[in-house]
């Protein structure tokens, strides 16, 4: 059985390492079998914890365990096999043999391989939870991107279904050969089938994305564009993380006082403007720096206040929904939390792209709109609402 996954992530520097440390630690301490995994390239897992980490799972406490993931060990020993057969293909498609080598270099393997990593180590060990400790927000939207846009790669480059691949590559180099590009094809289909476990472990209903970040308006703005980036990818965001909250300082006089209250004021203002995002949580700032599990568990219960740590916001239900609007009007729902973002529309074929901030993604049209026209778009409150009518030279076919 697949532990559940909770994924941190946030603008740099704001505390995310610590979070994520400090759920991990309340779970176990709650009963709770607890890994912790550290996927960020700058890994501060061990600091945090005040225990020495490697790329080997290692029991910190009881029920709590942690690993920091290094890629460049993973490139080294899942990467290499397959970029050979990546060669073998591309060289005998007709690629200059340094053109494929640079072909298989591909940007983003040591994020994918370590996606790759937490999927494994979420489905066989034994764990009821994963607590994953992200890279920074920029990289994190990249790596979670990654399956989808893998995927497209590959099935660009190569046919999907394995009777095609066997074929081109038999016609190509011979039937003496067969055998050998029978194993690419092999290869090219586990790498398909990967990634399409990825992407549904990223968009599964136990996946679950935490957003920390620190109360100021530019990391406040990057928050909301991450909420509508990850909705745009199917993924779930149950819970935001104010971090480093200063104390109110009452009724107290005195500069520090006065500076206190100024911050408190500005924080509590952009912590007003964040109330409509899922599940907001804060976190007080704290003198000394939370080390080793004591200091983390009291972090833990300063953020959950003796809920559950895996209790987040629900499912508010399918990113899709068409409804019939008019007797020749029917409207496409996308519950996307788009805000102030800059968002583009365009119809590519069978498909929807919506653009936002830059993000594109294909949406599948449902059959039945598939044969209509889109008339007109509007935001409301549920998100984005596209108009359809039926296309007359097509609903008659």
């Amino acid at each position: 059985m697949t532990a559940r996954l909770l994924l941190f992530t946030g603008k740099g520097g704001v505390g995310k390492t610590t979070l994520a440390a400090a759920t991990a630690t309340a779970l176990a301490a709650g009963g709770r079998k607890a890994l912790v995994v550290s996927t960020d390239p700058a890994h501060s897992l061990g600091d945090a914890l005040d225990v020495p980490l490697s790329g080997q799972v290692a029991e910190v406490d009881a029920g709590l365990w942690a690993v920091q993931v290094d890629p460049r060990a993973l490139v080294d020993d899942a990467w290499r096999d397959l970029r050979g057969h990546l060669r073998t293909v591309l060289a005998g498609a007709g690629v200059d043999e340094l053109d494929a080598e640079e072909l298989t270099v591909l940007p983003g393997v040591e994020e994918l391989l370590a996606l790759s990593e937490v999927r494994r180590l979420a489905e066989r060990g034994p764990w009821d939870v994963v607590v994953v400790d992200c890279g920074p927000t920029a990289e994190t939207l990249r790596l979670l991107a990654l399956p989808e846009a893998f995927a497209s790669y590959l099935e660009r480059l190569f046919p999907t279904h394995r009777r095609v691949v066997r074929g081109l590559l038999a016609g190509v180099a011979g039937s003496t050969s067969v055998e050998r590009w029978d194993a690419t094809a092999d290869a090219l289909g586990r790498l398909a089938e990967e990634l399409e476990q990825l992407r549904d472990l990223l968009t599964s209903p136990t996946t679950a994305v935490r957003l920390v970040l620190t109360p100021e308006r530019v990391v406040a703005a990057e928050t909301r564009r991450t909420v509508t980036a990850l909705a745009l990818q199917g993924i779930r965001v149950d819970g935001v993380v104010a971090n480093r909250v200063v104390p109110d300082p009452g009724d107290d006089r005195g500069p520090a006082a006065d500076w206190l209250r100024t911050r408190r004021a500005e924080q509590d203002a952009v912590l007003a403007e964040l109330a409509d995002l899922a599940a907001l949580r804060t976190v007080g700032h704290r003198a000394a720096e939370p080390v080793g599990t004591v200091a983390l568990l009291d972090v833990a219960e300063g953020l959950y206040r003796g809920r559950d740590p895996l209790e987040g916001e629900a499912d508010d239900g399918p990113l899709l929904e068409v409804v019939r609007t008019g007797e020749r009007e029917y409207t496409l729902r996308v519950a996307l939390p788009v805000g102030d973002s800059e968002l583009d529309l365009a119809r590519v074929g069978d498909d929807l792209a919506v653009t936002v901030d830059g993000r594109r993604r294909l949406v599948a049209l449902p059959s039945l709109l598939k044969r209509c026209l889109v008339t007109g778009a509007e935001l409301d409150d549920t998100g984005l609402a596209v108009r359809f009518e039926p296309d007359p030279d097509l609903w008659m076919r």
